[in-house]
């Protein structure tokens, strides 16, 4: 079941995954990062960019405070620092976000429209969270592959790696 403690280990992998990524994107060239790999979201720009995207929505449904962001596809930070540091402040907003999370919320029901397919639907709060860290976890699959065809190696990526891992599993 989805708890409290499974949800700050999560804002915690996801936060330490994304200084790994964000890391190894900033020694590439702008044309690097941007050039359409053919992957999902085309570059690795663009696909960080989805990420911060869809993690501002998704923390804005949880937190009932909704931003207003373009459609889906666009890109919110053209700039690699921009994006980069946007980054950095919602992996601590999720943070603080999961630090305060309740279990009458996660056994809650939430509703939301879909900002890509505009359908309503209605889950628990712990299983649009689970979505939430999953969804993150495959786009991100996607940023290491993408990295690994410009010859970067993001090393090991699991869990059980994470730093202080051995004191939350």
């Amino acid at each position: 079941m989805v708890d409290k403690n499974w949800i700050v280990m999560m804002a915690q992998y996801s936060r330490w995954m994304n200084e790994k990524l964000y890391a190894h994107a900033a020694t590439l060239s702008d044309a690097q990062r941007k050039e359409d790999r053919g992957a999902f979201f085309k570059s690795l720009h663009n696909t960080l960019d989805h990420l911060v995207w869809a993690d501002t929505i998704w923390l804005g449904r949880f937190t009932g405070v909704q931003p207003e962001l373009p459609t889906a596809g666009s890109i919110l930070y053209p700039e690699f620092d921009a994006q980069r540091a946007r980054r950095a402040e919602l992996d601590d907003s999720i943070a603080a976000w999961a630090r305060d999370v309740g279990d009458d919320f996660l056994s809650a029901p939430l509703t939301w429209t879909s900002r890509i397919t505009g359908k309503s639907q209605t889950r628990t709060a712990g299983v649009a969270v689970t979505h939430f860290f999953n969804h993150q976890t495959h786009h991100r699959g996607q940023a290491t592959t993408l990295l690994s065809q410009l010859g970067i190696d993001s090393g090991v990526t699991d869990l059980w790696a994470m730093p202080g891992a051995e004191n939350l599993l």
